[in-house]
């Protein structure tokens, strides 16, 4: 059956008030209760020990937040919304006790990690924004060990830093890290790419509603197509072609280029191919602008959620482009 999840869940904000919301210990963040949580508009920028909580076990859960940073927001609030769908819950995006229960285990949030030697292999100096530049380079890595283990974990690289004040990230250290889980396993049957919610739902072949995701689908300019469409193939690691003429124009760059691999290229880790032409399911180089930028007319997910969906994902896999009203389903 089909899930719309309700636009109205875009203007709830989920926080933790007061002298708690400013904790970033790993300990305050292992002992934080979701009861705690309330539903409200959001008097603090800080990021709240128990909105990571939420949001790891929301990531376990199957039911995507985005990144990790212990902020309230509307990807947070979808997560929830999602679950509940996941769930046969009433879709309010309420974390309410019934919601709590079936969401908590007993497995830390925050662990302790050793950076490794391979942690620190295949970095690159910088990342320029001309897709000229791009081209020049033989890969577009990660800029430092915080910001792979930062995708690693799903985690926001302020998250990541602030519970590692200090730290130089180096072969050997002890960091903390939050613990999202093994990725979601499964087969599926049909996605759903929604424009209103700014969702990508993952359906198995049950109609079970497998996986959810925060999404950008297109643009106001660029938008994205319309319609059913089906998996073409996955490319992971993929190189990238940038035709000004077939796609647009980046900067005065009007030849075509071919940008090189890596997790911080145009598409990220990983490409899922539509049988729309120049259309696709893709990564992206910052995480955290998901679902608040537009993108030039394709999906764009993190990466950690594009590479669990690709590993879901086989050539006809079937993805309805859905323009979804605000009501709640019935």
């Amino acid at each position: 059956m089909k899930t719309a999840l309700p636009m109205s869940l875009l203007a709830l904000a989920i926080f933790v008030g007061g002298a708690d919301a400013r904790e970033l210990r790993p300990d305050a963040i292992n002992a934080a209760s979701l009861t705690d949580i309330e539903t409200t508009k959001p008097s603090t920028a800080d990021p709240a020990p128990a909105i990571v909580r939420l949001q790891v076990l929301l990531d376990r859960a199957g039911s995507s937040p985005g990144v990790i940073d212990g902020l309230p927001g509307e990807n947070v609030d979808k997560a929830v919304a999602g679950f509940e769908a996941m769930n046969k819950l009433p879709v309010d995006g309420r974390p309410d006790p019934d919601l709590v229960s079936r969401l908590e285990d007993n497995a830390p949030i925050v662990e302790t990690y050793v950076v490794s030697p391979e942690d620190a292999a295949d970095l690159v100096d910088s990342i320029p924004e001309d897709y000229g530049e791009k081209a020049k380079m033989q890969s577009l890595g990660y800029t430092s060990v915080a910001e792979k283990l930062s995708e690693r974990f799903h985690m926001d690289l302020d998250l990541l830093k602030a519970l590692n004040p200090g730290s130089r990230f180096a072969a050997g250290d002890t960091v903390w890290v939050v613990s999202p889980g093994p990725p979601r396993e499964g087969r599926v049957k049909r996605i759903e790419a929604d424009k209103k919610t700014g969702q990508v739902l993952a359906y198995g072949e049950d109609g079970y509603l497998l996986a959810v995701y925060p999404a950008t689908i297109g643009s106001k300019d660029n938008p994205s197509p319309s319609g059913k469409h089906k998996v073409k193939g996955v490319a992971r690691m993929p190189v990238y072609r940038y035709d000004p003429k077939r796609n647009f124009k980046q900067g005065n760059n009007n030849k075509v280029l071919t940008i090189p691999k890596g997790p911080n290229g145009p598409v990220g880790t990983v490409w899922i191919d539509l049988t729309e032409p120049t259309y696709g399911i893709h990564g992206t180089p910052e995480p955290k602008l998901i679902d608040k930028v537009g993108s030039h007319g394709c999906v764009r997910l993190t990466n950690w959620d594009a590479e669990e969906l690709a590993g879901m994902v086989k050539p006809g896999v079937l993805v309805d482009f859905v323009n979804r009203s605000p009501a709640a389903p019935k």
